[in-house]
């Protein structure tokens, strides 16, 4: 379980435990004495034998089988069946400090004149330059209403997350910080992302469309399944075993967790989607929003306001379909979503709920007042309005209502943009059964349709370790 308490102001979540309950594990039918072909494809199922060296640069996991079985076969002949388990590299959840130090922090803040929340008084800041001091602009409005929600949320933040860190101290799952005398820095080398899988859908653009009456979905069967580029970036991908699959991409290895599907393609490319007969009864969504940090850092294409309210949300919901959405601590995109996104969608705003990120220590990354970043997310979900006929129709299987301010601590993952698992805090506010799906997804889950043009992005090899037999 990922949920390791559940208190009234929220949940205490642990990230790496439910990764690592998916069962990663691969299977191989492997006949010593037939030879089989190998796809030429671009894409295909690999084996379990990997490279000696992985395309980062970085050793491959040895090969090391969990489990062996030789069946019989009606011919008279054997087979072996290989299996082999993976995990997550716990190394990417060691968030031991903070990012930001509060006594950098406070030094930090002794350049800046207080300001005066309640009288909307103007704070001014001022930094040297050289042997001068230089005096800067005030802040703007957005800023102010930034830190006027933030007066609004703050004790809110500040209680709940002290009750679920405390709970988890005393159960063991958090610990107090224990100082390292062995000289390491602890700093944590992470893959390259040598794949470009937003490239890669660019590039399907100008591959020959299938034909619409053609099956829009294929399921990967068997150790070795022929799948080309085209399939790929027009089809959904689906995986309906009970063991994990690994695909090689343009060099590249992807796990594929089982029971899970994906559809690899940019927003221009969602009719596959739209094609496959199915609505959901949950919607998480992660929108690349505009934002310098972004725009400087050229980590991956951002979406205007405009571009992702054209999002194709109201043919994906379900009747009562619940939608959440990621915003960033930005009030002109909390507004946005609040009273254009999804009044443009038919969806009625029901709750705000907030990701706070803590180290293992439980300390908050950010200093809670930190004017650079906060240690908190906001997640929006409405609910999709339904006709009084459907409402009354649909009543013996309502859900309980969505609590509203709920708090979701936990320890950040390393690489960006990883987000913590949602599926068992939403659990109970969804039909037993129901559908989800999650877009502009990175990683997939079991269960869950993901679309988005980096989808497979935490499925790379690189941020997996195979377990040795017996572990």
């Amino acid at each position: 379980m990922s949920v390791v308490h559940h208190l009234p102001p929220g949940w205490l979540l642990d990230h790496l435990s439910f990764i690592n309950k998916v069962n990663y594990q691969l299977c191989q039918h492997q006949e010593p004495f037939c030879s089989k072909n190998k796809p030429t494809s671009s894409v295909y199922l690999d084996s379990l034998q990997p490279d000696p060296v992985s395309p980062f640069g970085t050793p491959a996991p040895c090969f090391a089988p969990d489990a062996t079985t030789v069946l019989d076969k009606e011919d008279g002949g054997s087979c072996e069946v290989i299996t082999q388990k993976y995990v997550f590299r716990s190394e990417l959840f060691n968030v031991t400090k903070p990012y930001i130090t509060p006594a950098v922090h406070k030094k930090d803040q002794q350049s800046k004149k207080d300001e005066n929340l309640v009288t909307g008084e103007k704070q001014e800041v001022s930094v040297s330059v050289g042997k001068k001091r230089k005096r800067c602009v005030a802040f703007n409005r957005g800023e102010l209403d930034a830190m006027e929600y933030h007066t609004k949320i703050r004790e809110l933040i500040l209680d709940g997350s002290s009750q679920l860190i405390q709970e988890g101290l005393r159960s063991g799952f958090l610990f107090p910080l224990v100082e390292k005398h062995d000289g390491s820095s602890g700093r944590i080398t992470l893959p390259l992302d040598a794949c470009n899988l937003s490239e890669l859908c660019e590039m399907a653009k100008h591959l020959p469309s299938l034909n619409d009456m053609e099956l829009q979905t294929l399921q990967l069967m068997g150790d070795d399944v022929f799948v080309t580029e085209l399939d790929l970036s027009s089809r959904i991908i689906e995986n309906n075993s009970s063991f994990s699959k690994m695909i090689t991409l343009m060099g590249q290895r992807y796990l594929l967790p089982p029971k899970s599907s994906f559809l690899l393609s940019d927003i221009s490319c969602m009719q596959p989607l739209l094609n496959c007969s199915k609505t959901f009864d949950v919607i998480v969504i992660d929108p690349p929003w505009e934002n310098k940090s972004v725009k400087r850092s050229n980590r991956y294409n951002s979406l205007s306001p405009q571009q992702i309210k054209r999002m194709p949300v109201p043919k994906l919901a379900a009747p009562d379909c619940l939608v959440v959405t990621w915003v960033t601590n930005r009030q002109k995109h909390l507004c946005f979503v609040k009273e254009e996104l999804y009044p443009s969608w038919s969806v009625e705003v029901i709750a705000e709920w907030y990701w706070v990120k803590i180290t293992n220590s439980g300390e908050f990354v950010f200093p809670l007042d930190s004017l650079h970043k906060k240690p908190y997310e906001c997640l929006v979900l409405g609910r999709v309005k339904e006709k009084t006929a459907l409402a009354l129709r649909n009543e013996a299987v309502r859900t309980p209502p969505v609590p509203d301010q709920r708090l979701i601590v936990s320890v950040p993952c390393a690489l960006h943009s990883h987000k913590p698992p949602l599926a068992e805090v939403l659990k109970d506010y969804i039909k037993p059964g129901g559908q989800c799906l999650e877009l502009f997804a990175r990683n997939l889950q079991p269960g869950w349709m993901s679309w988005g043009n980096e989808v497979l992005k935490f499925q790379h090899m690189d941020y997996f370790i195979a377990l040795e037999s017996g572990q």
